[in-house]
């Protein structure tokens, strides 16, 4: 079958003519706030729509005046990377009324702006929707007063809605992920890695407090995060005498000579009585025991009575208990500070985008609409139907029922819970099953931030199926070396927070040493192989099952995780590690834009790491405003060079004084970063000068952050419980052995999409250019129009996944849904 044309939307038919788009920010500010507005701002711009900021939210609105302002393409430099919203945000008591409303779209009328794009959470977009639905009342309205003419009801007769979410507690439903979460998670993540620092040192419980009055999700994946000993959430209220069994995890803890343990609380964390459980309860006295309790608790937390939870609560429980030395940290509004994450800037900027995409696509009947986000794709929901689910949430909360509202959030919320008591508790081994399989752990390639993560995942989830586990130091090089050890619970505590690879990992392939590599299996039993790495695993794998043929001990079930910085493993479109060095490289470049301040015109060269593969350029480009970025997919010559540098030299002549160019390593072998940048600094004379800047290998180190932590966990997870079933589905009774040689048990795990797919790695061969050892297809390659767009560069974009309006799913409670579905 034919593989249908993408749909490609064009510059001379991308007409916004005659149309007035107005962004506002309204409730909470969230980081990424400011890069949705500045691509609402340019997108708009750039299919010739006027743009409007309104200033101070719906207060704006309603007060009108200098808080409507027209928006140019230079009033949105240079706030990519600041965090909060620069154009205000108000609560606003009047535009909750009428008579509120019929001033805001007086206001509106005034300026001609029928099309709105409203930034903020359920109460702002139902706000907007309310007055989507007043609007032809509110217009005759104004004509009865005289306020307007009567021939402005039928010029302006639609005002059309397009919503992005900007909350940092992720508590809307029909998204993944909402604007400003990332970026609070990394604030929540930063201060428990120091404070395990100094709680380390002195024997120490820590209770953290965070935002999320009536959503955990914070709390929940803070807590799968840094690998929290408990966590409190309103969602899941403890069951009747948590206390007791909270005090025996952390006692137990202590036993067994680790030296961490956290609890995290959510702010309005409450037990199934509706008792308050606040982040003071939690101690023990007990000498050689483990050094650091820190508990996380969610702001509203509750028991399954309604009682808040709070930290206070909890630290005189732990001290009353136990006797621990514990303190108390409320995090409070430092997790809405600061800049925003790569992944903020990236979400915020796509759908921005998308949304001024959805105005132009809009129709008199179109509903309002929220641009969310689904596994990596932008998707476009009816806004009331998100609405309508989230209040259905709280609903099921107000009524107890727990495991509906868990399932409501969404599967990624649920999945996140489920992880998270998969890892944390640890079964009595009376509890444990008795499989009696010996499964071995590895890294293969270069380190990877996220790969201690998913190592701790999947030696916790094996060891809870009751299998034993292995863990191979030094990737393949030290398997046939014999470096095999079993490693335990215990020994992966506090594992996910670490960067590099604690286990050790090469780059040596197993052809060379398949004999040796058979040896050891045969020696130690080893029925399953699961390997975390980079394009060196998926070739290790292949090798692995050639080896089939001849050695039997290669008939086992094996799996990969993909993990490596350059995100180039085909059969997955995300990879362990590329996140966290995506903020190394927009970190970085906002240091080193920040230090051409108050200097004259000045244009910086940026490389950056990946191989032939250009994922880090093109979005490390897309998440720091990047002029241009050169990578090996898309070829350039030098009348493009020469393009780029007239491109910056006009943009240099208006108030922009700052230009940043990103290349990929390998993208050319002559356009070398030196010959890119003697040749901007020569054609550039007399208007700018430039700087280079080699990235090198800070892109691979630093702590993962957050979304490798919990991408880490979670996919590994997955395809340890798939190693468990292939293992019951391959074992030979009769001969007492697994044997595992057909094609769907030599697999690679990866996304696609909106789902992890498992996908055995002989049929990724024909996606593959083993020469450059990137995929055939890659998905980011249709984030480039983007960045080019907010550059000023005339393209065209794709638009195959986009203008679909969808439906909510909605993931209803099941009777017997025990698994940990991904």
């Amino acid at each position: 079958m034919a593989k249908p044309e993408s749909k490609k939307i064009f510059f001379e038919n991308l007409s916004g003519a005659g149309k007035a788009i107005a962004v506002l920010t309204s409730g909470g500010d969230a980081q990424g706030m400011n890069a949705a507005v500045r691509a609402v701002v340019r997108m708009g711009l750039y299919v010739g729509a006027k743009v409007y900021f309104i200033h101070e939210g719906y207060q704006g609105m309603v007060d009108g005046g200098e808080n409507i302002e027209e928006a140019s393409w230079e009033s949105v430099s240079s706030m990519l990377q600041v965090g909060g919203t620069v154009i205000g945000s108000a609560r606003c008591k009047e535009f909750r009324s009428h008579e509120g409303r019929l001033k805001a779209a007086l206001n509106l009328v005034q300026q001609g702006i029928t099309n709105l794009c409203v930034i903020g959470g359920d109460g702002s977009l139902t706000g907007a929707n309310l007055f989507r639905e007043e609007w032809s009342g509110l217009l005759a309205e104004l004509v009865e007063q005289g306020s307007i003419e009567a021939d402005a009801v039928s010029k302006y007769s639609a005002l059309h809605i397009v919503g992005m979410v900007g909350s940092i507690d992720n508590d809307f439903c029909g998204t993944d992920m909402t604007i400003g979460t990332d970026s609070a998670l990394h604030r929540i993540i930063e201060v428990v890695d120091a404070i395990m620092t100094t709680a380390q040192s002195h024997q120490r419980t820590f209770v953290l407090e965070v935002m999320g009055r009536h959503c955990g999700y914070l709390a929940l994946v803070s807590a799968l995060a840094c690998g929290a000993d408990w966590v409190l959430i309103p969602e899941m209220p403890p069951e009747d005498g948590w206390e007791d069994k909270m005090c025996q995890k952390l006692s137990a803890t202590r036993s067994r000579g680790t030296r961490l343990n956290i609890i995290i609380v959510a702010e309005g964390a409450i037990d199934r009585h509706g008792k308050p459980i606040t982040s003071g309860i939690v101690k023990d006295n007990r000498a050689g025991m483990k050094r650091l309790n820190i508990l996380i608790v969610a702001e509203g937390a509750i028991d399954r009575s309604n009682r808040p939870i709070t930290t206070d609560y909890i630290k005189d429980l732990v001290v009353k208990c136990l006797g621990f030395d514990t303190r108390v940290t409320i995090l409070g509004h430092v997790q809405r500070g600061g800049t925003p994450s790569a992944f903020d800037r990236i979400l915020a900027s796509r759908m921005g985008v998308e949304a001024v995409l959805a105005l132009l696509e809009t129709t008199a009947n179109t509903p309002a609409c929220v641009v969310s986000l689904c596994g990596n794709q932008s998707v476009r929901l009816p806004l009331m139907e998100c609405v309508q689910m989230t209040q259905e949430v709280q609903r099921a909360m107000d009524g107890k029922r727990f495991e509906e509202a868990v399932k409501l959030r969404g599967r990624s919320f649920e999945n996140n819970l489920k992880t998270y008591k998969l890892l944390a508790h640890r079964k009595p081994e009376s509890e444990l099953p008795t499989s009696n399989f010996n499964v071995a752990v590895l890294n293969v390639g270069a380190p990877a931030a996220g790969m201690n993560a998913a190592v701790r995942s999947a030696v916790r989830v094996g060891i809870s199926e009751g299998h034993k586990m292995f863990a191979v130091s030094d990737g393949f090089e030290g398997f046939y070396k014999g470096q095999i050890r079993e490693i335990k619970w215990a020994d992966v505590g506090g594992w996910t927070g670490q960067g590099g690879s604690l286990l050790g990992t090469k780059r040596t392939l197993p052809a060379k040493h398949v004999d040796k590599i058979a040896e050891q299996m045969r020696e130690h039993n080893i029925n399953a192989l699961l390997i975390v790495g980079g394009f060196e695993a998926f070739l290790s794998l292949l090798e692995l099952l050639t080896a089939r043929g001849k050695y039997d001990e290669f008939c086992v079930p094996m799996v990969m995780v993909p993990a490596t910085v350059s995100n180039n493993v085909p059969g997955s479109d995300l990879s362990i590690g590329a996140d966290t060095a995506l903020n190394a490289i927009t970190a970085t470049c906002d240091r080193i834009k920040q230090s051409a301040s108050g200097t004259k015109r000045r244009v910086f060269i940026i490389e950056t790491m990946g191989g032939y593969c250009g994922y880090l350029a093109s979005v490390g480009g897309l998440a720091a405003g990047a002029d241009a970025a050169y990578i090996f997919e898309e070829p350039f010559d030098i009348k493009d060079l020469q393009a780029n540098v007239e491109h910056l030299t006009e943009k240099m002549k208006t108030s922009i004084q700052r230009g940043l160019v990103l290349r990929n390593e390998n993208c050319n072998e002559n356009y070398t970063t030196d010959f890119i940048y003697q040749l901007y600094s020569e054609e550039g004379r007399g208007v700018f000068d430039s700087r280079k800047n080699v990235l090198g290998h800070m892109q691979q180190g630093g702590a993962p952050s957050p979304f490798d932590r919990n991408f880490g966990t979670k996919i590994s997870a997955k395809a340890m419980q798939w190693v468990t079933k292939k293992l019951v589905e391959t074992f030979r009774h009769d001969e007492g052995r697994v044997f595992a040689n057909t094609e769907d048990s030599c697999c690679l795990l990866g996304m696609r999409r909106r789902a992890l797919v498992f996908q055995p790695v002989v049929q990724l061969k024909g996606e593959t250019d083993f020469v450059h050892r990137i995929p055939k297809e890659q998905w980011w390659l249709k984030l480039r129009p983007l960045m080019k767009i907010l550059a000023k560069y005339k393209t065209s974009y794709d638009v195959s996944d986009s203008g679909q309006l969808e439906h909510v799913v909605r993931n209803r409670p099941k009777e017997s849904d025990a698994s940990v579905a991904m």
